[in-house]
């Protein structure tokens, strides 16, 4: 199992924070007692690791016109939204638990037109307002035939955004968009037009799913 480059220290940190608890309970706890935390602390690493988890993705099918889920998870809004900035569009959010992987690949075969970083609350990634409200990274890619725009939301945990798009770059189908620390959302607003795949509840796989056709 690969790990991502953003765990390096939050795994270094957990792992040596939860080896010092261990020796101080065997060192001064009932035996008993000892085993409990020794277990549970086990359990933690395995858990901080796995959360950092880098699985290779590959499209099956690269299509201008297919547009693949950037991230794992669960499909929590479908809808039409009238946006300021970029008229009428249809709103696709995934939301990603703390079990899922948390890596964000680019969802269309493009060139990265615009990139914006906008501060914000840390409201649940559930909640309705936090596409507009929290903190997130915005990027913008420019098709053949139209422009996809990718977001990624902080949630109440989820701290840090991470995002490696930079405005030319050119993507694909599954390049790494970037990483989001300890679960959140990503919105995808298409047009309209689109052929939509998914339904609200649908759990969908980063860069294996088909969630809309342009």
């Amino acid at each position: 199992m690969r790990i991502h480059k953003e765990g390096a220290p939050t795994i270094l940190i957990g792992l040596i924070s939860l080896s010092i608890a261990t020796w101080f309970s065997f060192n001064r706890l009932p035996y008993n007692w000892a085993i409990v935390i020794g277990v549970i602390s086990l359990a933690i690493a395995i858990l901080i690791i796995r959360f950092f988890r880098h699985p290779v993705r590959n499209p099956t099918i690269m299509e201008d016109n297919l547009v693949y889920a950037p991230a794992d998870g669960k499909v929590v809004v479908l809808e039409d939204v009238e946006t300021k900035e970029f008229g009428k569009k249809t709103q696709v959010s995934i939301f990603m638990s703390p079990l899922n992987v948390h890596v964000n690949w680019s969802p269309v075969i493009g060139v990265v037109s615009e990139r914006d970083y906008f501060p914000g609350r840390h409201l649940p990634a559930w909640h309705p307002k936090s596409s507009t409200d929290n903190e997130r990274m915005r990027v913008i890619v420019q098709t053949n035939s139209t422009e996809v725009i990718v977001q990624q939301i902080a949630g109440i945990m989820a701290r840090r955004i991470c995002n490696y798009m930079q405005v030319g770059d050119e993507v694909k189908q599954g390049t790494e968009l970037g990483f989001i620390k300890l679960g959140s959302r990503v919105d995808i607003f298409l047009p309209t037009s689109a052929k939509i795949n998914v339904k609200i509840g649908d759990k969908v796989k980063g860069v294996a799913t088909v969630i809309a056709e342009i």
